[in-house]
């Protein structure tokens, strides 16, 4: 939503954008403007909406602070996914060569 001051967004472009109806968009850019996150300007009938990066950086920071805990936590998501994959794979080919050898020993 951040372009540069010579051509903020048109507000009403944002539901269709978002694919959201156009009274959750408003109440959604009103309280973001009520906290200060966007700055907002008039053009005629229109509203045209800004990020206030400065605002924005606190919250920034503070989501930050997980990162490294999510990070860790997606990781080790990962690894145990991949390691029943493993298990999975090792289990079939270790009924696989038993059939083989079942069938081996019939013959």
């Amino acid at each position: 939503m951040d372009v540069p001051w010579r051509g903020y967004p048109l507000g009403a472009r944002y539901p269709a954008a978002l694919r959201l109806a156009q009274p959750s968009v408003s109440k959604h850019l009103r309280v973001l403007r009520d906290v200060g996150l966007v700055h907002v300007r008039r053009n005629g009938r229109h509203k045209l909406y800004k990020t206030n990066a400065q605002a924005l950086r606190p919250l920034h920071e503070w989501t930050k602070t997980f990162e490294k805990l999510w990070t860790h936590q997606l990781n080790r998501i990962k690894q145990l996914a991949e390691q029943k994959e493993l298990e999975k794979m090792y289990l079939k080919k270790a009924k696989e060569n038993e059939s083989k050898e079942n069938g081996e020993k019939e013959s």
